[in-house]
């Protein structure tokens, strides 16, 4: 296989399945990467971005439309990123809550193929309730994380590179070289490159999937 076979499009994802719980997710095996992230932080418009497609990821504020586990296929076989449920929504059911709270769970628990979690935050609100808990998963699990500062337009540079170095200091502490952090505009389209390096280092190199062939 070549270099260039190997290589993965981002802008050839295409829609999978969606899921409500554990056993309606695809088979689990191969290699895929999860986004997470607090509704409203820019977690649909970083994905759509990436793969310069806007309808790919729903941007919608209606609750109901983002209680699912979306699953996307990559140009590479049996390679997939994965939208996870969005939350923040005060006026959501707790029912609802719990039930997304329990199949979240039961997802990063038990999902082998899981390479990596990219925690997206608005850089102008970082380290909310859910994005504590997911870093507290992250520490106990030994998931790799990457934490995606959106909407880094919004500030002067001044004070985004002060969040920036700030988070990445107190998430080191935690985590380690298990954490990286990075700034990210879907407006500006900056950081699109920083973000793909990150996503091609958890799913192209990694000899239990493989997926690099001589």
């Amino acid at each position: 296989m070549t270099i260039q076979e190997n290589k993965i499009f981002y802008n050839t994802a295409k829609f999978q399945v969606s899921a409500s719980k554990l056993s309606q997710c695809p088979e689990d095996t191969g290699a895929e990467v999860a986004f997470a992230g607090r509704s409203n932080a820019g977690k649909s418009s970083a994905i759509n971005t990436l793969t310069n497609n806007k309808k790919l990821a729903r941007t919608s504020k209606t609750p109901g439309r983002t209680q699912l586990i979306n699953f996307f296929n990559l140009n590479i076989a049996d390679t997939r990123l994965v939208d996870l449920p969005g939350y923040g929504y005060a006026k959501v059911p707790v029912a609802m809550k719990e039930h997304w709270q329990k199949h979240l769970d039961q997802y990063l628990q038990q999902r082998h193929s899981l390479r990596g979690v990219v925690l997206v935050m608005d850089i102008r609100h970082p380290m909310k309730e859910f994005d504590h808990m997911m870093v507290q998963w992250c520490e106990s699990t030994q998931v790799p994380l990457h934490v995606l500062l959106t909407k880094a337009d919004k500030l002067k540079r001044g004070p985004a590179q002060s969040t920036l170095l700030g988070l990445r200091k107190s998430l080191k502490e935690a985590l380690g070289d298990k954490v990286t952090v990075q700034v990210f505009s879907s407006l500006k389209f900056d950081g699109v490159d920083t973000l793909k390096n990150q996503l091609d280092s958890w799913l192209s190199i990694d000899s239990d999937t493989g997926l690099i062939e001589e």
